[in-house]
């Protein structure tokens, strides 16, 4: 696309996070939307600029789409004397030549005409179109309908404006506020874009009609939840059917966010039935699936997930209200609610309950929440994933847009890679990979500034005219290597990367010695590295194929990212894969891995390549000629219409490196899996010897869980046993969950040892009461009835203590009781129970801790109940301490 000059789009925009977030103000007006559709004409390169987009603009909207000239006012940017930025007269000329009357055309500052993205990059001066919905009735009410940007300044790191090399038109205009004009509607919810939606949701709920009433003319807000739950659906639709679905962080958060908040509105406000959001899926698909075929085919898919979260809502609600309503009850007047209990209920929580919910829950009952303990809450929680989040990847030198506009302006051509695809395979079986001779045109300091040359041990950018380096693209990791100075082959300057920047391939490297531009190089890339991930890409094509034989030919590719050591794969599912489908999927691969099939690369006309059944590709725009790869089909004859072959094999459009023949891979096994968001599912895999090895380890973790299940069958008469088999239940559960081995076998293993683990824990509770049960009889013999009873037992369990503790005060409920248990090393354990109908001041918690302080340990527990441990060499002394702090309590 880098060819392209002028464009036309039409795309789906979803403002709902970040730096342009519409979420809460979506109902409020008549005007915000979470999602809308964005109509734009592009220039790029100087194409065009001010007069023809303005012109083209005006021709539109008033000739072709007949709005009222005297409607239409104009707003231009009216400079910033702060930034050193001129009023843009340009523009308002522009708009008077072209028959704008004076009184329409209106100057504004930064805030309103200079539009930037972000804190850097691109930006400009921009004019707006605005449309008086009042005409001549009296004063104007002006909305914004289209958005002419001028992209002519970058704003760079330290906050400054620099001019680009190269001046560009972004325009942009809301298909629905369009549509609202030319339907003749005060509002973007009057027009056929809505109005079936509307009536669906008036149907289903059995409310008043939508009469568009706003703030407090809103009785009820009725009309605002119409116009939320109309918004959000079609958001909901649209980010699903494009693969991301409602989830626990970044956009599938977001949209968690906005389907919660529709539930809200349709249940509280409207009084919805439960599923209700889920039927209106098909009203949505209707009226834009047209537009969208990836909507009708995700359909079925969309309407289970929004059903599905919208009850699981509707749960936690429920919860939700029974926690407040327990909380409350142990409340004082004047207390405020715990913001411990906020936050738990919250979607940073356990329940997922928006705050402002939990705060409007709590303000019904006349609670006012602790919005400090919150506050703090929500601190220690942001630090937390401060803390655990991944380190983020070194990016790199990058070519910024002046370094890319003066290439451009010398007429320098992108990089030719080609060279990366020669390679072959020797009669041997490995592999040969060609050097490559270049030119160096261009060296970068680290900073990004261009320069003639380089100076010993200096990192920094080489640009060259061909390279045989892959640079990271399409899920495959960068290649690495190094290059020589022709003639000087004995200097080796290191490329830990290659990256793509705008055409050019950038390659870093750290100088030895000096470079300069003009010099000859060869570059060698590392073979081992390169045959590394050409495996793991090959790899990944058999297991997209096998997935799909495996799951069905409608299971979509989500993405992926391969480098020597394990290749990730994001696929769509509806369900989590059971261990036999992660079976089947390796046994497939193996299959084609064992027939060591031929892969044929070869590039084509991408018209040849739209209707080919089977052909797999991803939702994004590819080059023409595009590169296929097939295995084990020449791509002519996977390319033919008439021979269904793309069904039968693993037929993809790429741009990446791949083995000659399926052999190499030897072997693949799924070691990872876990599910990104509801409906999609992230693989990770290895190959070859890393693939053998994680099958060892799975077999012997098999054989170690088979001979623990067999110890467990014989059973055992003895505690301390029992609690040894029950550990290494525990271990070898946690040698399971963190083992490379195949996934499918460590989901069925975790199965056994949970079996094994609940059946084991069984056997050592019916082992503590039956000991518990003889131990009690033999202290009630030595024991007449009375208040108090404190004495020793052997045992080496705290359980068994705390079980005879227990069977005592069952069998004389009016004596408290407190045990110590002598172990080795003069440790002593300790547990205690409070006899009912006691003195208030008399609590076990504080009965363990007076005894176990006087052994300088630490007592836990409740007013009835408590344990605890300790060290002494005297036990008569700590038996002395009990039995006189309970009779001071008695």
């Amino acid at each position: 696309m880098a060819g392209f000059r002028r464009v036309a789009n039409s795309q789906k925009c979803v403002r709902a996070g970040g730096r342009h977030n519409d979420l809460e103000d979506v109902g409020r007006d008549l005007s915000h939307h979470t999602f809308f559709e964005m109509l734009g004409n592009w220039a790029f390169g100087g194409e065009y600029f001010k007069e023809e987009a303005c012109r083209m603009a005006w021709e539109l909207l008033t000739q072709v789409y007949g709005i009222p000239e005297d409607r239409l006012w104009v707003s231009y940017f009216g400079g910033d004397p702060k930034a050193g930025l001129d009023p843009d007269l340009e523009s308002r000329d522009i708009w008077l030549s072209l028959g704008v009357c004076a009184s329409h055309v209106l100057s504004f500052g930064p805030q309103e005409n200079f539009w930037e993205m972000g804190n850097t990059g691109p930006c400009g001066p921009c004019t707006e179109i605005h449309y008086d919905l009042a005409g001549r009735g009296g004063a104007p009410q002006l909305v914004e309908l289209w958005n002419l940007v001028f992209i002519q300044h970058n704003r760079e790191a330290d906050g400054n404006l620099q001019p680009l090399p190269q001046r560009h038109v972004d325009t942009g205009m809301g298909l629905e506020r369009l549509v609202a004009v030319l339907q003749g509607t005060r509002s973007t919810y009057d027009t056929d874009l809505f109005s079936p939606l509307l009536d669906a949701i008036q149907q289903g709920c059995g409310v008043p009609p939508y009469l568009g009433r706003v703030g407090a003319a809103d009785e009820g807000r009725t009309d605002m939840a119409y116009r939320v739950v109309a918004d959000h659906i079609r958001t909901l639709s649209v980010c699903i059917a494009d693969g991301v679905c409602p989830g626990m962080s970044g956009a599938p958060l977001v949209l968690r966010r906005i389907l919660r908040r529709a539930v809200r509105f349709s249940t509280e406000v409207l009084r919805a039935p439960p599923g209700f959001l889920g039927s209106l899926v098909p009203v949505v698909v209707e009226t834009l699936g047209d537009a969208y075929p990836e909507l009708r085919k995700h359909s079925a898919q969309i309407v289970n997930l929004v059903s599905e979260d919208e009850a699981a809502f509707l749960a936690s609600l429920q919860r939700g209200r029974h926690i407040i309503d327990q909380t409350l009850r142990r409340l004082g007047p004047s207390d405020l609610f715990p913001a411990e209990v906020a936050w738990s209920l919250s979607l940073s929580g356990n329940l997922g309950l928006p705050l402002d919910l939990v705060e409007l829950m709590l303000e019904e009952k006349g609670v006012r929440l602790d919005s400090a303990g919150l506050a703090r809450l929500a601190q220690e929680e942001a630090q937390h994933r401060l803390r655990q989040a991944e380190p983020a990847q070194e990016r790199g030198l990058q070519l910024n847009v002046h370094a890319l506009g003066e290439l451009q302006r010398r007429g320098v051509p992108p990089t030719d890679d080609s060279p990366k695809y020669n390679y072959s395979l020797r009669p041997s079986g490995g592999y040969e990979f060609g050097t490559c001779e270049a030119q160096v045109l261009q060296l970068y300091t680290e900073d990004g500034t261009a320069v003639a040359s380089v100076g010993k041990g200096q990192r920094c950018g080489l640009l060259l005219d061909k390279t045989n380096f892959y640079a990271e693209q399409g899920g495959q990791a960068s290649d690495r290597g190094y290059l020589v100075r022709v003639g000087q082959e004995d200097v080796l300057f290191p490329v830990p990367r290659a990256q793509v920047c705008g055409g050019f391939i950038l390659h870093e490297a750290v100088a030895p010695e000096g470079l300069k531009v003009g010099d000859q190089v060869q570059l060698h890339v590392d073979e081992a590295w390169r045959l590394g991930c050409m495996e793991k890409h090959t790899a990944t094509h058999l297991l997209n194929w096998a997935l799909r034989q495996t799951l069905g030919p409608g299971t979509e590719q989500r993405g992926s990212h391969l480098n020597p050591e394990r290749l990730r794969f994001d696929v769509a599912t509806q369900a989590p894969l059971t261990p036999e489908q992660l079976r089947a999927v390796e046994g497939t691969v193996q299959e084609a891995v064992g027939q060591d099939e031929a892969v044929y690369m070869e590039e084509v006309a991408l018209a040849r390549t739209a209707h080919v059944p089977g052909l797999r590709f991803l939702d994004e725009v590819y080059p023409d000629p595009v590169r296929v790869v097939s295995v084990g089909v020449p791509v002519a004859e996977a390319l033919d219409l008439a021979s269904q072959a793309a069904l039968q094999t693993s037929v993809e459009l790429c741009c990446g490196t791949h083995l000659l023949r399926t052999g190499a891979v030897g072997d693949l096994v799924i070691v990872g899996e876990r599910q990104l968001s509801r409906g999609t599912t992230r693989l990770l895999a290895v190959t070859g010897e890393q693939a053998q090895q994680a099958r060892e380890v799975g077999q012997a973790l098999a054989q170690e869980v088979g001979a623990a299940a067999e110890r467990l069958s014989r059973g055992s008469q003895d505690v301390v046993e029992a609690q040894r088999l029950s550990k290494d239940m525990g271990r070898l559960t946690d040698a399971v969950d963190t083992a490379v081995m195949p996934q499918w076998q460590r989901r069925e293993l975790q199965a056994t040892l949970k079996v094994l683990q609940r059946r084991a824990n069984t056997a050592i509770r019916k082992l503590e009461t039956g000991q518990a049960a003889q131990k009690t009889q033999e202290l009630l013999r030595r024991h007449s009835e009375g208040p108090l009873i404190v004495d020793t037992v052997s045992t080496e369990s705290l359980s068994v203590l705390v079980k005879v503790v227990r069977q005592l005060c069952e069998r004389a409920p009016r004596t408290s009781v407190l045990l110590l248990s002598p172990q080795p090393l003069g440790h002593v354990l300790c547990a205690c129970q409070v006899a009912q109908g006691t003195t208030p001041a008399f609590t076990a918690e504080a009965w363990a801790l007076a005894v176990c302080s006087h052994m300088g340990g630490k007592a836990w527990g409740s007013q009835v109940v408590a344990q605890g441990t300790g060290t002494t060499a005297d036990l008569e002394a700590a038996l002395r301490t009990a039995r006189a702090y309970a009779l001071n309590q008695l």
